[in-house]
């Protein structure tokens, strides 16, 4: 039997089962080396203003939350300065604080949350989704080159320098 999976708006109530999921996020990239998430980012306030912002989301599968992300539209102050070049400079959807339960782990959830990204996108008539991911952070460089993802270069973001990518989807 398929599994119903969902992607929706985080709502208030979603905030301590994304905080855990995200905890979890920090402590495995803590164990694969990375100093990505290793500094006190993201923490309970970021949950709490993605949410409150609209910007959380989460994909659920049979109603229970796998995924965390927030979409941004628009707006990412550190993307205006890229050390190399967007493919487009229309409208688009920021994907930031990827993070996965660790009981749905290993199963192709990020890869449906980006199928549900990419859809809403479509729909929404917007042009272009740009994700930026640690250097370190193999699994999502893997995740962004197997979607069709553009390297487009370097971006500063609060803890260091960020590859840069981006998709055309309209």
């Amino acid at each position: 039997m398929d599994s119903e999976i969902k992607l929706r708006r985080a709502e208030i109530e979603d905030r301590d089962i994304i905080w855990g999921i995200i905890q979890q996020s920090i402590e495995r990239r803590r164990q694969d080396g990375s100093t990505q998430w290793q500094n006190g980012y993201p923490n309970i306030d970021t949950v709490e203003s993605d949410i409150a912002k609209g910007f959380g989301y989460v994909l659920s599968v049979d109603g229970e939350i796998a995924v965390y992300a927030a979409l941004i539209l628009n707006d990412e102050p550190a993307y205006s300065k890229i050390e190399g070049a967007w493919l487009s400079d229309g409208e688009f959807v920021v994907v930031h604080r990827v993070a996965v339960d660790e009981k749905f782990a290993g199963k192709g959830m990020v890869k449906k949350l980006f199928d549900h990204i990419e859809d809403f996108t479509r729909t929404n008539g917007i042009q272009s989704i740009k994700v930026d991911t640690n250097h370190d952070n193999l699994a999502m460089l893997k995740i962004l080159e197997g979607r069709g993802y553009s390297y487009c270069g370097e971006v500063l973001l609060r803890d260091g320098m960020r590859k840069a990518f981006e998709k055309i989807i309209i």
